[in-house]
């Protein structure tokens, strides 16, 4: 049983080795940009939609009512992000039931890119929203003493998106194999219908995580009067 799809090479492109990692996430990044494709290639006002467009509406607009929930205002910006970060985690989960399909975020390295992701995007999204110096006063509150600590705190968070993630579909796949062995008729169907469940579990966590380190760092500081009270 392989660990990790990153010691499984598919095929060599140009000499480069192309790994079960890279080669899968190229399948679900095909897989997401074709549905969108084909479910919206007809939206016009005057088209009914029709229930794949129904379904993805539903999807939309469910993550964006979460969104705003966590960030307390609508945060349209925040909804691309954590929506596509939610269907690939989801898709890739998902498709882990399919014979001979590794799911990316079974790879460290996958999951350590989704984590990065997220630290990079938390400044980001605070400085377009605050601007440069007030998102970079949030690291010395409430004294530069705590410069440091904010700083490693910014860090081990989004490394705890990465553990958590890897850790929880890698375990799966772990405790599915071992069952295999035992009970190799009724465990595995089992544990396909948990797998399946922790997968949209972990998507979700991921998602709505990376939505609060982004809403609190676009949240208007505690110590100074929010824009609106301002001009008020």
């Amino acid at each position: 049983m392989e660990l990790t799809p990153d010691t499984i090479v598919v095929f060599e492109l140009g000499g480069i080795p192309i790994n079960a990692t890279i080669y899968f996430t190229w399948i679900v990044m095909a897989i997401l940009a074709g549905a969108a494709w084909l479910i919206t290639r007809h939206l016009r006002a005057d088209v009914p939609p029709n229930r794949w467009r129904t379904a993805l509406e539903v999807i939309v607009q469910g993550i964006e009512r979460q969104n705003t929930e966590i960030a307390g205002r609508p945060a349209r910006q925040v909804l691309y992000f954590s929506g596509t970060l939610f269907l690939f985690i989801v898709t890739s989960n998902v498709l882990s039931v399919v014979p001979g399909f590794h799911a990316p975020t079974g790879s460290l390295s996958t999951t350590a890119a989704l984590a990065l992701s997220v630290l990079v995007a938390v400044p980001i999204f605070g400085i377009a929203s605050r601007g440069f110096g007030s998102y970079l006063r949030t690291y010395t509150e409430p004294s530069w003493i705590m410069l440091p600590f904010n700083i490693l705190s910014e860090m081990t968070r989004s490394l705890s998106l990465a553990i958590r993630l890897y850790g929880n579909i890698m375990s799966g796949a772990v405790i599915a194999a071992i069952l295999l062995g035992v009970a190799p008729f009724f465990f595995p169907v089992l544990m396909e219908m948990l797998g399946l469940l922790v997968g949209v579990i972990q998507a979700y966590i991921f998602a709505i995580l990376a939505t609060v380190y982004i809403s609190s760092a676009m949240a208007d500081s505690p110590h100074k009067p929010s824009k609106e009270k301002e001009t008020s």
